[in-house]
């Protein structure tokens, strides 16, 4: 089994630097562009099925990805994005000192404003995983993960098996970069983290 674990496509709340967490904003016309150089660059890819968080913005970049193809895709609530309460529809750039521990010593966060606890998206990404990994029905397949900035940690940290201290730890990947990971059994590993298929110009 190999998963292709990617983050969404780019939306206006991404250039604006706003949390966004579970308010559905949908892409914007730059995250489409680069949604298909990236299509474009999986190509070669037979995707097997695809899994996607229910926000427009992930579903619309799985949409895109799988173009052309008759693949089943599946909504998925374990892969939504992390909820970011009170923070949502504010800017990354006026952080608070609560946000900056949220960041940089994630173990050490103390919630005032609804913030999903870290506990609770790393064991949502081991649910998603576990229940994917030993499902007989995809042992062979290749899988398209589309989701989210802060679940897409939350995936690789679940499988990695990191604590709440590690969360952060790699950072966020760019719009339509992945991990691409394979599964046999009991024995895992990643093969890529982080990659992006296209740069300013378009498809690498």
């Amino acid at each position: 089994m190999i998963i292709y674990m990617m983050r969404h496509g780019e939306t206006d709340w991404n250039v604006q630097h706003l949390f966004q967490g579970r308010t559905d904003i949908p892409l914007n016309e730059n995250g489409r562009k680069v949604a298909e150089w990236t299509r474009d660059g999986l190509k070669d890819v037979h995707f097997d099925v695809a899994f996607c968080s229910p926000l427009c913005r992930a579903k619309e970049t799985a949409q895109i990805i799988l173009e052309g193809r008759d693949v089943e895709l599946i909504e998925d609530e374990r892969i939504i994005e992390m909820g970011f309460g009170g923070y949502e529809a504010t800017s990354m750039q006026n952080i608070d000192e609560d946000i900056e521990i949220f960041f940089k010593q994630p173990e050490a966060y103390t919630d005032k404003k609804g913030i999903e606890p870290f506990e609770e998206v790393l064991a949502r990404g081991k649910n998603f995983l576990d229940e994917l990994t030993s499902n007989p029905k995809y042992q062979d397949s290749t899988i398209l993960v589309a989701t989210h900035g802060a679940m897409l940690r939350g995936l690789i940290g679940a499988f990695r098996g990191y604590s709440v201290k590690d969360f952060w730890k790699g950072g966020i990947h760019k719009n339509c970069g992945m991990t691409i990971v394979e599964v046999n059994g009991e024995e895992k590993k990643i093969l890529q983290e982080a990659i992006v298929l296209y740069d300013e110009k378009g498809l690498k």
